[in-house]
């Protein structure tokens, strides 16, 4: 079921740290923007405090990110930390990924709304964020 919104979401696609693989954010970027979302994309090699900058400068309701280094536990912790810093605790944080199952229960725990693994569809994606971001 997808839910109709008063206004297009706006997504911030961001890829933190070193991983210079961005083929997956850009197809992402893509089909999110196909499904009538605002979608900015920052390019590779942010630092948690680009991203979270880049977020409350372009006031988005979905923070998307792609981490494919292994890097997640690093990068992920301080880019809550500085959303939380903000007042943007509100913000669907999702990651995009090569995330171990040990790893996800600790992701959540941070506020880490939903991870999706290599191979997930698009439109669960766009479901995801659908169903989950409010019009308030």
């Amino acid at each position: 079921m997808t839910t109709q919104h008063a206004n297009p979401i706006r997504v911030l696609v961001a890829k933190p740290g070193l991983d210079g693989h961005d083929r997956g954010a850009k197809v992402i970027a893509r089909a999110l923007r196909d499904a009538g979302m605002e979608v900015i994309y920052t390019g590779i090699r942010q630092t948690p405090q680009m991203v979270v900058q880049a977020a409350a400068q372009e006031d988005v309701a979905v923070l998307g990110l792609s981490i494919l280094s292994g890097a997640h536990m690093e990068l992920m912790p301080e880019i809550m930390r500085l959303l939380g810093e903000q007042g943007m605790e509100d913000v669907l944080v999702v990651l995009g990924g090569i995330v171990p199952e040990e790893d996800r229960e600790r992701l959540a725990n941070i506020g880490v709304s939903a991870v999706f693994g290599p191979g997930t569809s698009t439109n669960d994606i766009i479901e995801y964020i659908n169903t989950n971001v409010s019009d308030a």
